[in-house]
């Protein structure tokens, strides 16, 4: 019976990362659709404060989205 609920545990823990790491994989090709599509301005080209401004958040927000996945 032990053996049985640890299976069950472990197979629950185990579905658990695989939904967070398809989230992430999700997010991420989200992030290099929107980057092929020039919607989101690369580092190189943040020409402008409002630009940088864009990119600081956006890359912010990644952090934050990649840290709630762990």
């Amino acid at each position: 019976m032990e053996n049985t609920l640890n299976l069950q545990s472990l197979e629950s823990h185990h579905n658990t990362v695989r939904e967070d790491f398809s989230e992430y994989v999700a997010h991420l090709q989200l992030h290099m659709a929107l980057q092929a599509r020039n919607l989101v301005p690369t580092l190189t080209q943040a020409a402008d404060s409002r630009e940088q401004l864009l990119h600081q958040t956006q890359a912010e927000l990644e952090k934050m989205i990649s840290r709630q996945m762990r």
